[in-house]
């Protein structure tokens, strides 16, 4: 995985998982796939608080509960683009981040995914957070290896 800030303080992570791409973007936008993964270690995202209408206008919300204490996030976004299997756009209602993912087709060698958050608030730019924010990615990767 890579990790980049660009100039204009957007965040560009990029990652290839051994998988294909309709694959993928489907555990991306389908909520009996994203429970798995959904959010940084130390939390689960159940999936009765997951809601998912793949469309531009449609809601992309979850509910993460941190597994120590029980407390939770409630991430509301809207879908701006959707390019089904390539790309995802979707802006967040409270922070005002938008993060497109770009879904590329490598054979064999499985799908490289390209997400870049821009608009990102400076509460969201520590190490800690970007860091929470790839530890998810790395869940992501472990639910895939259990995908047929």
């Amino acid at each position: 995985m890579s990790e980049a800030a660009s100039d204009t303080g957007d965040f560009i992570y990029t990652r290839v998982f051994d998988a294909p791409r309709e694959l993928v973007f489907r555990c991306m936008t389908e909520p009996e796939h994203l429970t798995h993964f959904w959010g940084p270690n130390g939390t689960t995202t159940p999936l009765d608080g997951i809601t998912v209408e793949v469309r531009p206008g449609g809601v992309f919300e979850t509910v993460m509960v941190n597994d120590a204490d029980g407390s939770s996030y409630t991430m509301r976004a809207v879908f701006v683009e959707v390019v089904e299997p390539e790309r995802l756009v979707w802006t967040d209602s409270t922070s005002g981040v938008t993060t497109t993912s770009t879904f590329t087709d490598l054979g064999a060698a499985g799908t490289e995914i390209t997400i870049r958050q821009s608009n990102v608030p400076e509460a969201f730019r520590t190490p800690q957070a970007r860091a929470g924010f790839a530890t998810s990615l790395d869940r992501f990767a472990v639910y895939l290896g259990t995908r047929p």
